[in-house]
């Protein structure tokens, strides 16, 4: 779908969306793949993942009562349309735990920084009704509350920024650089892989950029309109940064310390040490530009493979060294000779690159 305009996709877009495919689907046995996605706008790996979330969905959490919807790949077959029948639907009765659960999480909702107004509004004034039905089990949820980490009104001002088209303001850590930057970005969608993303369109960098929401330390929406130039919007359900088989493979071992080079980067395999660290495998195109993320984490990991960027980190570790015992003695020349090699960590050098990885 190259050259398509950027569609903005958030979660409100994403729930109406599907719940009109509910409808579409019951009317249409046996749809096709391509003409469904056709139909919606969207592509077909995106109907798959929202055609992965619908069977969750129905009247109750009973067997009978979910819908029983999947796909070979061609066509989309739903089992039992039947369920959402007004003749086999039974009225709704919420136990006081539920009505607990679902009045606290509500009014917590209704709090986030970064609703729209017109959305708090209908949300109290569904809060209102589920309290009238819940009776006397309604009570016990005035007496708790719920809390959000900063994370959560993050999402509530990029999913407005997003529906409103507007650009914000953000001051972000990177832990690749350990340091915190201020960008303007004009948000595209917020993605989830592991963790909640947003990618956007960095002014700063002039470049594609996906930021984690846990990592921005703090937000402001601007004024100004978001207008991000018209790129092909990725597929992200695998991970956000994809290196391509022929990148060159490197291979690290990272101790306790090190194991968030894991959790931070894409990479192919992952074993457990036993020293409670890692053996990781990943690929990158720019071995090179790993030097100076290594230099950072000292005795954290090691280069195990290619031998030509151990050595060439080993190096850059010693001169890294020489440099602070010069420092140390006043800028007198070390007659003792260079120092023991350090074990020298790495990571992908996609964090903050051209291809738009996470920063």
């Amino acid at each position: 779908m190259a050259g398509k305009p950027v569609r903005p996709v958030n979660a409100i877009d994403q729930t109406r969306r599907m719940l009109s495919l509910v409808t579409y689907l019951r009317e249409r046995p046996g749809a096709r793949v391509e003409d469904v996605a056709r139909a919606f706008g969207i592509t077909e790996d995106e109907l798959v993942s929202d055609l992965d979330v619908l069977p969750m969905c129905g009247t109750s959490f009973r067997g009978g009562d979910l819908l029983d919807i999947d796909t070979d790949g061609e066509r989309i077959w739903w089992h039992n349309p039947a369920a959402l029948a007004a003749e086999a639907a039974e009225p709704l009765r919420l136990a006081a735990d539920e009505a607990t659960a679902l009045l606290v999480a509500a009014r917590a909702v209704a709090t986030l920084p970064g609703l729209r107004e017109s959305d708090r509004q209908a949300l109290l004034r569904a809060t209102a009704k589920v309290e009238t039905a819940a009776g006397e089990a309604a009570g016990a949820s005035s007496r708790l509350s719920v809390t959000f980490e900063s994370e959560g009104g993050v999402f509530a001002d990029v999913d407005r920024a997003i529906a409103e088209r507007r650009r914000l303001w953000i001051r972000y850590y990177s832990p690749a650089r350990d340091e915190v930057t201020e960008r303007e970005i004009d948000p595209i969608r917020l993605v989830s892989v592991g963790h909640t993303y947003v990618e956007a369109w960095c002014r700063r960098s002039e470049a594609r950029r996906t930021f984690r929401l846990d990592r921005v330390a703090e937000i402001r929406i601007l004024d100004e309109p978001s207008a991000p130039p018209e790129i092909e919007l990725r597929d992200l359900s695998e991970a956000l940064v994809q290196p391509a088989a022929e990148d060159p493979e490197v291979v690290i071992e990272v101790g306790p310390g090190g194991r968030w080079v894991a959790e931070y980067y894409p990479h192919d395999s992952a074993d457990e040490l036993p020293d409670g660290g890692l053996r990781i495998t990943l690929r990158t195109p720019d071995p090179t530009s790993l030097r100076r993320l290594a230099l950072r984490l000292g005795r954290d990991g090691r280069i195990v493979s290619p031998p030509e960027l151990a050595d060439s980190a080993r190096r850059a570790a010693r001169e890294a060294l020489a440099a602070y015992d010069g420092i140390e003695a006043g800028g007198a020349a070390d007659t003792a000779g260079p120092p023991e090699p350090v074990a020298v960590p790495v990571a992908h050098a996609a964090a903050d690159g051209p291809d738009g990885g996470p920063v």
